[in-house]
């Protein structure tokens, strides 16, 4: 039976189970467990710091470091992504977390991207490992990939979450209301 709009509820369940399982693709679904969760977040931690040199100064001031090494979302008006992570304090994994976006909008497309999340405040981390499921909120300050390389004390001394998103690839379009949750996991 088609809604208002014309778009039926089969529709709607076909949009949002593919754009699930693109999600799941290649995002370590399924991977062996925390040794390859921990592989993925080194390799991508000495990438970011390679190529953005002033994040290995933001990571040495701050609390913690959750490092998301790979985020598959696709989404076609309805759509979703995921990923797996670890949160790193002084060079050390003391959890992992899974990220879930969920988003509805003018939106066509899949991408896949790696972010690191940058507690600035050992109130912030600890608010983040207490909560049952942390979403990005108003404190929270996003950095683009060029700030990557310059990002000093002057910039980020005020902010207690510091987000950088790195390594896009794919393409999505579109304007959309999106949210991202993190939960910790026993992988």
């Amino acid at each position: 039976m088609s809604g208002t709009l014309g778009f039926s509820r089969r529709a709607f369940l076909g949009a949002t189970g593919a754009s699930g399982l693109l999600a799941a693709c290649g995002n370590g679904v399924g991977s062996t467990g925390a040794a390859q969760i921990d592989a993925r977040v080194t390799s991508t931690e000495d990438y970011l710091y390679s190529t953005f040199p002033g994040t290995r100064d933001l990571a040495s001031r701050a609390s913690g470091v959750l490092i998301m090494p790979l985020i598959t979302e696709a989404g076609l008006i309805y759509g979703g992504g995921y990923g797996r992570g670890a949160l790193r304090v002084n060079g050390v994994t003391v959890d992992y977390y899974s990220a879930t976006r969920a988003t509805f909008g003018l939106q066509i497309g899949a991408q896949q991207y790696a972010h690191a999340l940058f507690f600035m405040t050992e109130a912030a981390l600890g608010q983040f490992r207490r909560s049952p499921g942390w979403a990005a909120g108003a404190d929270l300050r996003y950095a683009t990939p060029a700030q990557g390389a310059s990002l000093g004390k002057e910039t980020t001394e005020m902010d207690p979450v510091i987000a950088l998103v790195f390594g896009q690839q794919g393409f999505i379009a579109g304007a959309t209301l999106a949210g991202v949750k993190y939960n910790r996991i026993i992988p």
